[in-house]
């Protein structure tokens, strides 16, 4: 393999003036910048990442632990954030908490003791004392879809509040009375707010949302289709069913098919998180679509203004409601009540 002080024999040039080059430092003549860089494809020189990052304490790679790798929304952030990363010289390495606080705090453990220059988390708890201290001692760190209520860490997320009001609108609109709600882990922000939004939403309408239609849930597939079974077997089913994310929302349509009944005919269906394979389902299914590319872009460029010393900001963007024909017929939606 060749050492720099090959590249520097090969284009005629000392070794700092190669250092430069490849530092992409201003004050070379673009004589000698082309004849480095004619050398480097030569030889087909690699810098040392090692050495480098020894040198400059950084070594340009950004941590990324997300909630759930196999979650179709998480894998388009994941993507996103290593899109964006690439395009402004960073590296990414991702660990997969699986909802699992231990594993979550395995993989930020693993991830600082790498010398990571920053963290971009999604937590699965709000009270990980690992992450709590990594965000005391000055970890470049940022929060995206969910957050640690109370740390001061910049948090990139989607604001559902206006996409749920306007669901519950559509949904009053279409004349149902009776929604129920398939709650995520009330240890995540993202599970408890949706339940707080959802139950304000309803009661713009005058409506209520009962226990016995509030299911405890935990982002998962299979949860969603055992709180469907047991919506399904009260002596007065619910008429919709609003699950806060993809993948229970899968499972609920499994239990409702599993009964022999149809979707939207026999039971209404929404979901938190819009996901492609949403179109491909009988019915589609409405969906909430949050802006997930631009999320996790903008959690990378947050990351970065922290580890080059700027201030990164906290980013709120809007998430939006898609209709399909997993609610009823695709009327219009109503205007939201203003009472």
């Amino acid at each position: 393999m060749a050492s720099i002080k090959d590249v520097a024999a090969e284009a005629g040039v000392s070794v700092a003036t190669v250092s430069r080059v490849l530092n992409d430092h201003p004050s070379v003549s673009a004589d000698a910048r082309t004849r480095v860089l004619a050398a480097v494809e030569t030889l087909g020189y690699r810098p040392n990442a090692v050495a480098r990052s020894l040198r400059t304490d950084q070594t340009r790679t950004l941590g990324l632990v997300i909630s759930d790798v196999m979650n179709p929304y998480f894998t388009e952030l994941a993507r996103s954030v290593e899109e964006e990363a690439r395009s402004l010289g960073y590296s990414v390495i991702i660990g997969n908490a699986d909802e699992r606080p231990d594993l979550q705090d395995h993989h930020v453990r693993t991830l600082l003791d790498r010398r990571i220059d920053g963290l971009l988390v999604s937590p699965t708890d709000g009270g990980s004392p690992l992450m709590l201290d990594a965000a005391r001692t000055g970890t470049p760190m940022v929060f995206v879809d969910r957050w640690i209520p109370g740390v001061d860490v910049p948090v990139v997320r989607s604001d559902g509040r206006g996409a749920v009001r306007d669901l519950v609108a559509h949904l009053y609109g279409l004349g149902h009375r009776r929604l129920a709600i398939i709650a995520g882990p009330a240890a995540t922000t993202t599970g408890r707010e949706r339940v707080e939004v959802f139950r304000e939403a309803l009661g713009a309408y005058g409506l209520e949302l009962p226990d016995a239609y509030t299911g405890q849930g935990d982002f998962q597939a299979e949860s969603g289709r055992l709180v469907t079974e047991g919506f399904l077997d009260l002596a007065e089913p619910p008429e919709v069913v609003f699950a806060a994310d993809n993948l229970m929302a899968l499972g609920a349509l499994d239990a409702v098919r599993a009964r022999g009944l149809r979707v939207p005919d026999d039971l209404a269906l929404a979901a938190f998180d819009d996901i492609r394979w949403f179109v491909h389902t009988d019915p589609p299914i409405t969906a909430i679509a949050q802006p997930t590319g631009e999320l996790g872009r903008a959690a990378v460029r947050a990351l970065v203004d922290r580890i080059e010393g700027r201030p990164g900001e906290s980013v709120t963007l809007p998430a939006r409601l898609v209709v399909r024909r997993s609610c009823g017929e695709n009327h219009t939606p109503v205007q939201r009540s203003t009472t």
